[in-house]
């Protein structure tokens, strides 16, 4: 009986101070069984309009229906794999994207479940391995000691929130994300020398493709990528999805220490920042464009 009013009591006492000291005033009065000495010194919580209430539920009913889509259209079409991915995971690619609700590399580049293994953080950044443990890193460690992935493909988009945070934050912010997107300082630093008399908004869209540029550089912080990358077992790509034209473009970062480019890798290294070492060029690359 006490566990149930403590659970009824938390659900609807008020915040305002003294609230809580009130529960625990009611919370030692009965359990000495004098339940008349606590009096009721709390206003309920406002709760969302029927309107609003109906909405979530009609959401929640159509999130319903897709999934039973999805079990009828494609997994009991495809038990047999979906019953083998059940047991082993053995994806080809390491996918670092953005949160953004509107880059979905699922959905951009369709990737079929168990063929990416997906990190999502804001501003897609791989941090150095200096920087200390992060999920991305520890993602990282996973996908390729365990999972010995044969890909790790950065994929950064236009319009990044995170980006333009990175562009204008201050020193000193308290700010999560502000804090997160300055490991990527360098990327900033590098768009203010080279970019400083295009526009706010083209100087995001240079430090989106620099960002991408100096993550693929941080990737062969980690000792484990390295080594991988040295024996040719483990390449690294770049890619950048401009969902305004609906263009994707992506590259692969060289690490044979050379600084020959073929003529189209060299005309998109130059409409793309320059990479955070010279040594490191865009050895390949394509372009798609809508039909």
């Amino acid at each position: 009986m006490l566990c149930l009013t403590r659970s009824i009591l938390i659900r609807h006492v008020s915040q305002k101070k003294g609230g809580f000291q009130g529960v625990n005033s009611f919370l030692a009065d009965s359990s000495s069984g004098n339940l008349k000495s606590f009096r009721l010194g709390f206003r309920e919580t406002p709760v969302a309009s029927v309107e609003q209430e109906n909405n979530r539920l009609d959401f929640f009913k159509e999130m319903k229906l897709r999934f039973l889509n999805f079990k009828k259209h494609k997994y009991l079409e495809e038990v047999e794999h979906f019953q083998n991915l059940a047991e082993l995971q053995s994806p080809k690619f390491m996918v670092i994207a953005c949160v953004d609700s509107r880059v979905c590399p699922c959905n951009i580049l369709g990737f079929e479940p168990g063929e990416a293994f997906m990190v999502r953080n804001v501003a897609n950044l791989v941090p150095s391995f200096e920087k200390g443990p992060t999920e991305t890193n520890a993602a990282l460690e996973f996908a390729v000691n365990t999972l010995q992935v044969e890909n790790i493909f950065v994929i950064g988009h236009s319009n990044c929130a995170g980006i333009q945070a990175l562009m204008s934050m201050k020193n000193n912010s308290s700010s999560f994300v502000e804090k997160w997107v300055g490991t990527a300082e360098v990327a900033r630093l590098r768009t203010e020398a080279q970019a400083s008399h295009l526009s706010f908004d083209q100087q995001c869209k240079h430090c989106e493709k620099e960002a991408i540029n100096l993550s693929l550089h941080n990737l062969l912080s980690y000792p484990w990528i390295k080594e991988r990358v040295r024996k040719q077992l483990l390449c690294i790509h770049g890619g950048y999805y401009d969902f305004v034209n609906c263009t994707f473009q992506k590259w692969t970062l060289d690490t044979t220490e050379t600084t020959t480019f073929s003529s189209k890798a060299f005309q998109f290294c130059r409409c793309l920042p320059s990479s955070p070492t010279s040594r490191h060029c865009l050895a390949s690359w394509w372009l798609f464009t809508p039909l």
